[in-house]
């Protein structure tokens, strides 16, 4: 996650300032994303995780719980994030028991219908520096020096030997074999698994800053000149394996903040771009300011690349460590107004029991103002869709569509708890019901309109 980022202060600063433009011009241009049958997804959902344990213990702290929960606020996506250092912990040694682990953790997903990105994440690179991520037999420094930052981890990127273990990963030719390996592996392992939707192929990368260059500028070359090969590496590894899944791909953190990316074409039919949407003052502590402009700022930056290059949008992660703040409601309002227009999905930043960024307390109940992410939406439309949209003050979730002539014709709608009317006009009928989920058939290429109203 983007914490503080304290050393690029004062070019996120600028890059911030308001500007002229409409943020609502973003979505169009942006393709949706889809599956296997054609239907048009919308993910919501949560990052689940488990930090703390290795090892045996590796991904303990996940139950069957958190995907039981999931689905029943309404939530059919997850994103898994697993751990090289966990999978690989010598080179070419994978630990059979931690993708029996993964394995377990998707079978639960699949008990509750929730689809799962696989997030090959780091923290700081790695292990090596007081992390995840990366193994420590991966990771070279040159005897460059390292502080740690116990305040300010995310400041810890920025320290030189971090930097230049990033500038290995990419351009060392034996540790590009060993991270495609690593994706291989993976892929071939749960590529038949039905929860399943495909792989995020590293969280949150950075690298090395020349002398005399801006935090902008180095992450434009990173992306450019590192990532994008990159990038276009692992999907080759992937696809030797898993010809279906999509591939999440993400910007550096700078992008979260309003910097446009200098990520090229990665040269595959089914990839999707997710980058992150943090703000650094509220990373720090601080409460929503609406009149920053930071948000619509950031949805003109990150909407230029899927324009460009014509992939699908899913945010990765994103929330605030503290939602009780005064203007943290508006805040979820003004965010998922955003989200809406030009992104296909999210995962909220994260699905635990406890505080921070945690989504639900120790009872389960939503933390303050994280309700509003539990909404009315449809996971799957069988067809075009017209216009979709919940109405928070009236309760009304509406959903226009002309129904595919060809292929499904069934479209899934997701509810969070509570009492649900649902009604669908045209040629369409509601044709199943369970708690939390609802099934619309329609006539091959009718107009239909579903509206699902509170009470």
């Amino acid at each position: 996650m983007l914490r503080a980022l304290l050393t690029a202060g004062a070019v996120v600063a600028a890059l911030l300032a308001p500007a002229t433009g409409r943020a609502e011009d973003a979505g169009p241009g942006i393709p949706p994303l889809t599956d296997r049958h054609g239907r048009v997804l919308t993910l919501r959902g949560w990052n689940i995780e488990d930090k703390a344990h290795r090892g045996e213990q590796a991904l303990s702290a996940i139950t069957e719980r958190h995907l039981r929960d999931l689905r029943v606020h309404g939530f059919g996506f997850a994103r898994l994030l697993v751990f090289w250092d966990d999978l690989e912990p010598s080179p070419g040694r994978y630990s059979r028991g931690y993708l029996r682990r993964i394995g377990r953790v998707l079978d639960w997903a699949e008990r509750y219908d929730v689809k799962v990105v696989l997030d090959a994440h780091q923290d700081v690179f790695g292990p090596a520096f007081g992390h995840r991520g990366i193994p420590r037999w991966a990771t070279r420094t040159d005897g460059l020096p390292f502080t740690a930052h116990p305040d300010d981890w995310f400041a810890e990127y920025f320290e030189p030997a971090v930097q230049r273990a990033f500038t290995h990963l990419y351009e060392d030719p034996d540790l590009r074999r060993a991270q495609a390996r690593m994706w291989h592996t993976l892929a071939a392992r749960f590529a038949a698994h039905p929860a399943v939707l495909g792989y995020d192929l590293l969280n949150e990368p950075m690298g090395e800053q020349r002398p005399g260059e801006d935090l902008a500028t180095a992450a434009r070359r990173i992306e450019r000149d590192q990532l994008t090969p990159m990038y276009d590496r692992l999907a080759g590894a992937v696809r030797a394996a898993d010809p279906d899944a999509w591939l999440f791909v993400e910007p550096t953190p700078v992008v979260g903040e309003g910097v446009p990316t200098g990520l090229g074409r990665v040269h595959d039919p089914r990839v999707v771009y997710a980058p992150h949407f943090y703000d650094t003052a509220m990373e720090a502590g601080a409460d929503y300011d609406p009149g920053a402009g930071w948000i619509a700022a950031y949805e003109r930056a990150v909407t230029v690349y899927p324009r460009r290059y014509r992939v699908p949008v899913v945010v990765g992660e994103w929330g605030p460590p503290d939602s009780s703040l005064p203007h943290m409601s508006l805040f979820y309002r003004d965010a998922l107004a955003s989200l809406g227009r030009y992104a296909s999905g999210w995962a909220g930043y994260v699905w635990c029991y406890g505080g921070g960024y945690c989504a639900v307390d120790g009872a389960g109940a939503f933390r303050p103002h994280k309700e509003l992410t539990a909404e009315p939406y449809a996971e799957a439309v069988a067809g075009t869709v017209r216009s979709a949209g919940y109405d928070s003050g009236a309760g009304v979730y509406r959903l226009t569509y002309r129904a595919a002539s060809h292929g499904s014709r069934v479209t899934g709608l997701s509810l969070p708890p509570g009492r649900w009317r649902i009604t669908a006009d045209g040629a369409a009928r509601v044709v199943g019901r369970t708690p939390g989920r609802a099934r619309v058939l329609a006539a091959p290429g009718a107009w239909v309109t579903v509206t699902v109203r509170r009470g």
